[in-house]
């Protein structure tokens, strides 16, 4: 029932533009909004990434399909809320490129300087995923940076960070999507992180199909980070086997969990791979048990330590089911044990639900951007993307 009231909200909204927006889902103590509507400003809105300012702006990105397609013309497109999620301004365009695509957003703030970083990828519009994987493009799959001096009001235009983010080796390429970090622990202390993803051709090629089957998968993650305040940028060792999509956490001892979206053996569960350097090199990515999961992105976020909020608490948030795209049901975790269980779980959307991002609100309270509405069945491409709010108190609730 709640299902088929959250699509026949989202059928209103297209109906009647922009204003319905201010219109609240309740659904107990989690108040949701539906901010990025399909075929409202002619466009699908897929990969969520939101994030909060030091300020306590609410950022809100996403991409804006033309096509609904992950090749084609697509946009990043964001919304600003400055009372905590509660309104929301009319939709900016961060980059267009021509009808190429810019996509992948994936945000962090340097809190000594205040500057906001956007990492985002771009390809040629007429070259797909898979051409790109077997390395038969011709443009390439491009990682771009630009940042934002004002609190997210303005952005500078985005430029081509391939010479230092990117292994001449790789094909298809990935930012986030979602959040980075900025390091609190350690020698590295201030380091700025963003999560990544890519293919490597040496795996990928026709003649070399028995090493593909060896490695398991040919994608694997890593990240990028700048010990100079974004002045320059550097990629890390990668992390394999079957890594794709994945976000990253510090934990209380300085070592860095990277949660991934998973491929081959580990199909089904996110794997989770381990740095005590600061990122530079990872672990061999493992299986997590507990944590389930289709081939989807997942959020992954520090809420709070006992020095701050009295226990050290990870969150999680995916759809938390096994199958190559069984994505509904998206439910948010909480660990207390820097991510060695997860006792704590609690629904927020009762359907088809994908990708997502959380973000702690100024208040404490808890914000998920995620995409959801349709059935995969008959039409791939979600109804909208919603924001979600609601308190620590309520979520912890929840059991497993």
């Amino acid at each position: 029932m709640y299902r088929r009231a959250c699509f026949l909200l989202a059928t209103i909204f297209v109906l009647l533009g922009s204003h319905a927006f201010a219109w609240p889902i309740v659904n107990g103590s989690v108040e949701q909004k539906a901010l990025f509507v399909r075929g409202v400003e002619n466009n699908v809105y897929e990969v969520p990434a939101l994030y909060t300012t030091v300020k306590g702006t609410v950022l809100a990105i996403c991409e804006a399909r033309e096509e609904g397609r992950d090749t084609g013309n697509v946009d990043i497109v964001m919304r600003r809320s400055e009372d905590g999620g509660k309104t929301w301004s009319s939709i900016q365009v961060i980059w267009n490129e021509g009808r190429n695509v810019c996509g992948n957003s994936c945000i962090l703030q340097d809190s000594q300087t205040g500057t906001i970083w956007l990492m985002m990828t771009w390809n040629h519009r007429d070259e797909g995923e898979n051409q790109i994987i077997v390395g038969t493009d011709k443009y390439g799959r491009r990682p771009h940076m630009c940042y934002s001096n004002d609190d997210g009001k303005t952005w500078s235009k985005p430029v081509d960070v391939s010479k230092t983010c990117r292994d001449p080796n790789w094909g298809w390429y990935a930012t986030g999507p979602g959040v980075g970090i900025q390091l609190k622990y350690g020698k590295h202390k201030g380091r700025l992180l963003f999560p990544a993803d890519h293919s490597d051709l040496k795996y990928t090629t026709n003649t070399q199909p028995k090493e593909w089957a060896k490695h398991g998968e040919p994608l694997g993650s890593h990240v990028i980070y700048s010990d100079d305040h974004g002045k320059t940028w550097q990629y890390s060792e990668p992390v394999f086997p079957g890594c794709n999509e994945n976000q990253v956490v510090e934990l209380v001892d300085g070592t860095l969990m990277m949660n991934i979206r998973s491929y081959g053996k580990n199909t089904g569960y996110r794997s989770i791979a381990t740095s005590t350097d600061g990122g530079e090199t990872w672990t061999k990515a493992r299986r997590e048990e507990q944590l389930i999961g289709p081939t989807c992105h997942a959020a992954f976020l520090r809420y709070s330590t006992v020095e701050d909020g009295g226990k050290n608490r990870l969150l999680f948030s995916n759809p938390p089911n096994q199958g190559w795209q069984k994505r509904f049901d998206l439910t948010v975790r909480v660990s207390y044990d820097e991510g060695k269980t997860w006792p704590v779980a609690r629904q927020i959307f009762d359907g088809y639900s994908g990708y997502s991002s959380l973000t702690v609100l100024p208040n404490g309270d808890i914000g998920c951007l995620y995409n959801a509405g349709d059935d995969p069945v008959r039409n791939w491409n979600e109804a909208a993307i919603y924001f979600a709010r609601f308190p620590l108190k309520w979520l912890e609730g929840g059991k497993k």
